[in-house]
């Protein structure tokens, strides 16, 4: 890994030589009810909406490479036959500046299961390889626990990664790409007294975590605790709406829908995100339910999470952003069901 630095000052150059691209970032999209900003990922065309300093957004940048709703294919029909059109969807590089490190493992997760599984998904996978991925190092809420996921830091996945040092950026380089894009900057080679600033900042973060997810022997746990009454409590509370898959950077959960028109010459087949916590997520042809029950719902996306994806992929697809719990309507989080399962709740 090359190692560079640039002072703060030369971060709207950057911006600017990237901005031959199409960018997405953090912007203040919002306020809440306290005016407390809310920031989201957007089309960015002035560095001055920029803002790497934000907390955390309440969505992930998951519309722009997993939408919620997309056409895989359209069907016209005329005198002469029949014709099939396949649009991958994606016309021209994305730039993501300003990623934080859960955001990106969370797209090296998604990569293991639609990426470099049996079956590939060529949508996914066309946005996928357009990216140009530009991290920042974030300030741990109250609400992630990330550094328990294992997903506080990430040693691929991007292109360049910036810690703040103050006056300066610590850039990580991962791909040509990046290097040459810092040459067209006034940037230079790190040295001792960077790596050091670097290393304490590093020290400093780690400090600030609060929140806590014991993940010792998790998925044996939750085998052991399949049929535990906790489930039933936290059915109860869950309110079965989908919103924790709706703002997880991971949940990737579809179904497709076939549309065909009124006058029978045209079709489109559309993917739409779905949410395993949902009614109707597992009802078949006869309106059969494999899953009636809300609390079956809920504990079923934790072992997704926590369970099936660790067996498949040896890790959790779980990121410890925290947006579910912020976002659940019936505050339900995740370090509090994991700790209500170990028996500690």
């Amino acid at each position: 890994m090359i190692f560079r630095v640039f002072n703060k000052e030369e971060l709207s150059a950057l911006f600017d030589v990237l901005a031959e691209n199409i960018i997405v970032g953090p912007v203040e999209k919002a306020l809440d009810k306290d005016g407390i900003p809310l920031y989201s990922f957007e089309l960015v065309r002035d560095y001055e909406e920029l803002r790497l300093q934000y907390p955390s957004t309440k969505i992930s940048a998951k519309k722009y490479f997993l939408p919620h709703n997309e056409t895989l294919s359209s069907f016209s029909v005329d005198k002469e036959g029949w014709t099939k059109h396949v649009d991958y969807n994606i016309y021209k590089p994305l730039v993501f500046f300003g990623m934080h490190a859960c955001d990106i493992n969370a797209l090296n997760k998604l990569d293991k299961v639609l990426l470099e599984s049996v079956y590939p998904t060529p949508y996914y996978g066309s946005k996928r390889k357009n990216m140009f991925i530009v991290g920042v190092n974030c300030t741990p809420q109250s609400h992630c626990f990330c550094r328990d996921m294992g997903a506080d830091t990430v040693q691929h996945g991007f292109d360049m990664f910036l810690t703040d040092l103050g006056d300066r950026y610590f850039v990580e380089v991962l791909s040509a790409e990046a290097f040459n894009y810092l040459d067209r900057i006034n940037s230079r080679e790190a040295v001792e007294v960077d790596h050091l600033d670097y290393m304490k900042r590093v020290k400093e973060r780690i400090g600030k975590f609060t929140s806590k997810v014991d993940t010792t022997d998790l998925t044996k746990i939750l085998d052991m605790e399949f049929d535990a009454e906790v489930w039933r409590e936290w059915g109860e509370k869950c309110l079965s709406c989908g919103t924790c898959a709706n703002v997880c950077p991971t949940c990737y959960c579809y179904g497709v829908d076939e549309q065909v028109d009124l006058d029978l010459k045209g079709a489109h087949k559309i993917k739409h995100l779905h949410s395993c916590n949902l009614l109707d997520f597992a009802e078949v042809a006869g309106g059969h339910n494999f899953r009636p029950e809300s609390y079956i719902r809920l504990k079923y996306r934790y072992y997704h999470k926590h369970r099936g994806f660790v067996e498949a992929f040896e890790e959790s697809l779980c990121v410890g952003c925290g947006r579910c719990g912020e976002a659940c309507l019936a505050d339900i989080t995740v370090p509090e069901v994991i700790a209500s399962v170990r028996g500690e709740g």
